[in-house]
């Protein structure tokens, strides 16, 4: 057996415009901030050490009435312009076509995670959808690949794992759980390591 979990934000779906404008709403009603870019936003999130709330909203910690705002503007935002990027929705198909088990690894919460791939028609091919909010500890650690595995009695002693990402947290935590890692430029970071770089999806085929 066969297994490609894939990141979300970033490798599947271009989502920087929808999660910069909810970031934006909390920053305007919550905090009187101006606005940040869509550049700031995706360099922040992919950096290796970062304070967010700090970024963000220049509180040393997420406070709740931060964070329940953002997930209520985000739950109808986050469907407004996010896309698939060119080539992944083919890749997922052949994938799927091809007796591949393919799951989702994402720091950001199931429930976005679901409505998102659903929106793009992406979610019937994903055997296991694992956000943040079912693990104790987003990626790095690699529990949330662990679970797609042991969902599908993954055996590393005769089947293979690969997993797919755009930042070095998805590598790191592709590594800790015993996969080979598949850096994608494509997305949220142009350059990156991992045991495969490719810059376009179509060249994830070619190594399965």
């Amino acid at each position: 057996m066969v297994v490609v979990i894939f990141d979300m934000d970033g490798t599947l779906i271009d989502s920087q415009n929808d999660i910069t404008a909810s970031i934006n709403h909390v920053r305007m009603k919550n905090h009187g901030l101006a606005p940040l870019s869509s550049d700031f936003v995706v360099e922040a999130i992919n950096r290796d050490q970062r304070n967010l709330a700090k970024l963000f909203y220049n509180t040393e910690h997420y406070q709740d009435p931060d964070r329940i705002l953002f997930e209520a503007h985000y739950h109808k935002q986050c469907t407004e312009s996010a896309i698939v990027y060119d080539g992944v929705k083919e890749v997922v198909e052949a994938l799927y076509e091809a007796g591949i088990k393919i799951g989702v690894a994402t720091n950001a919460p199931s429930p976005f995670a679901v409505r998102m791939l659903e929106h793009v028609g992406l979610a019937k091919y994903f055997e296991k959808i694992v956000g943040a909010d079912m693990v104790a500890l987003p990626k790095p650690d690699p529990e949330m690949l662990q679970i797609i595995l042991e969902h599908l009695n993954f055996d590393s002693s005769k089947d293979q794992a690969f997993m797919v990402g755009d930042n070095s947290k998805d590598i790191e935590a592709g590594f800790r759980a015993g996969a080979k890692t598949v850096f994608a430029t494509w997305g949220f970071s142009p350059e990156g390591h991992g045991d495969y770089v490719i810059a376009d999806p179509m060249e994830l085929l070619s190594l399965i």
